[in-house]
């Protein structure tokens, strides 16, 4: 009899992840509401978190429920008025999960296949409608008014994917651990492990905002040539953030960037893409933007072009950057060599940019700024933020300043400061 997933990892391991999400990853307070999103197939760990959470003395724990094979024949076959139109109870609960000052976790697991018989087109539709309907939500949690914490655990189909060569328990057990050592959650004191990372992260971002760099440059000889723009005054973010109290939490379990939002009108050039890129469950693969002005005028995908003309398209703004990311291709998970065909670990193993959406904690006092100022000192909004990978074991980045002057930032896809 095949083992379930869990019976591949080491349960106070499993629990020191768990344990991380909570404590470090939302930094649960005391009498705090706590929403955990996950799909029914994931339910030990998210039951393992809710544990936790009630622990860390949360005044409840709600777990939002789904599940991909309901939502494959929701997709598949529900009619035009459920795809287009998000009902207003939806905006409401979760508008009263944010007026309640909820944390919220966010547990994946990718599964490349489940949704491949669905019309895309649909889903597209659907992820429009829905980000108009929350789209408050949304932007509570990009300026991080809200804390949030994205993380994975594998799943059978996901292992095979990453490693379609190993037999199935053992391609999850592997998963597992690459997982757990990308997420530094493999440790001892998985706590002690992140605020220590969290300090280095920390002296960069005070490097690079106390810089106040013109523009970066960035190249690399798989044909990346770009230049991008910065705003005046732009806030370097990345590791620990604060929320709108001023308490720390982690967004992202793992993460290695540090980013900020470029200057909507001021990127030009060609980017060229290192990894592929799923989006609405489609791999988009082998592709470039070509930037003018800051709009992307110029696209070409060898793998899920109509995917990539779907994303560009989804409104205005997503033909602008709202994201640029420096990733060192040295740290753990980019030393796992793997890739997981999955955003959240693939984006922070190199550089990357974000179409659409910039956070106004990108910008100095962004978060007290109306749209209109946030707009005038050249930050793009968006529906969506969808981050593509671009960097790579040659990427060379250079921090021009205003006089011309270039200071070497990255060489060899690692950090010179």
């Amino acid at each position: 009899m095949m083992k379930g997933i869990y019976d591949h990892v080491d349960d106070e391991q499993l629990k020191k992840y768990a344990t991380l999400a909570v404590r470090a990853g939302v930094n649960v307070q005391k009498n705090q509401l706590v929403i955990i999103h996950s799909d029914i197939k994931d339910a030990t760990f998210a039951r393992l978190i809710q544990t936790e959470a009630y622990d860390a003395e949360a005044s409840h724990v709600v777990i939002y429920w789904s599940d991909e094979q309901a939502t494959k024949l929701f997709f598949k076959n529900a009619a035009d008025v459920h795809i287009d139109c998000i009902p207003e109870w939806e905006k409401a609960r979760f508008k009263e999960w944010d007026d309640a000052g909820a944390a919220h976790i966010r547990i994946i697991s990718e599964n490349l296949d489940v949704f491949k018989e669905v019309p895309a087109e649909r889903m597209s539709r659907f992820q429009k409608a829905l980000r108009t309907k929350l789209k408050d939500h949304y932007e509570k949690t990009r300026s991080h008014q809200l804390r949030w914490c994205l993380l994975a655990v594998p799943s059978f189909a996901w292992a095979t994917q990453v490693f379609p060569d190993l037999e199935q328990e053992e391609a999850i057990q592997t998963l597992w651990q690459l997982i757990l050592r990308g997420a530094r959650a493999d440790g001892i004191n998985p706590i002690i492990d992140w605020t220590n990372h969290d300090r280095v992260l920390a002296s960069r971002k005070k490097y690079l905002n106390d810089s106040q760099f013109e523009s970066l440059h960035f190249t690399n000889s798989q044909g990346t040539d770009l230049f991008v723009g910065l705003p005046n005054s732009h806030n370097y973010i990345g590791g620990g953030v604060k929320d709108s109290e001023g308490i720390t939490f982690f967004p992202n379990i793992p993460t290695e960037e540090i980013f900020t939002a470029p200057h909507k009108e001021k990127v030009s050039g060609k980017l060229v893409a290192t990894k592929p890129l799923i989006y609405e469950g489609s791999t988009i693969d082998d592709f470039y933007l070509i930037f003018e002005e800051g709009r992307i005028t110029n696209y070409h995908a060898s793998i899920g072009q109509k995917a990539l003309q779907r994303l560009i398209e989804t409104d205005e703004g997503s033909h602008y950057l709202g994201e640029i990311a420096l990733v060192s291709n040295h740290s753990p998970l980019a030393q796992t060599d793997t890739l997981f065909y999955n955003t959240l670990f693939d984006e922070n193993t190199a550089c990357h940019i974000g179409i659409g959406n910039a956070s106004p904690s990108n910008l100095q006092g962004g978060s007290n700024r109306s749209v209109t100022e946030l707009e005038e000192a050249g930050l793009n909004r968006s529906l969506l933020l969808v981050n593509v990978t671009f960097g790579s074991e040659s990427m060379k980045v250079t921090g021009m300043k205003e006089n011309g002057e270039g200071v070497l930032l990255m060489k060899e896809g690692e950090f010179k400061f």
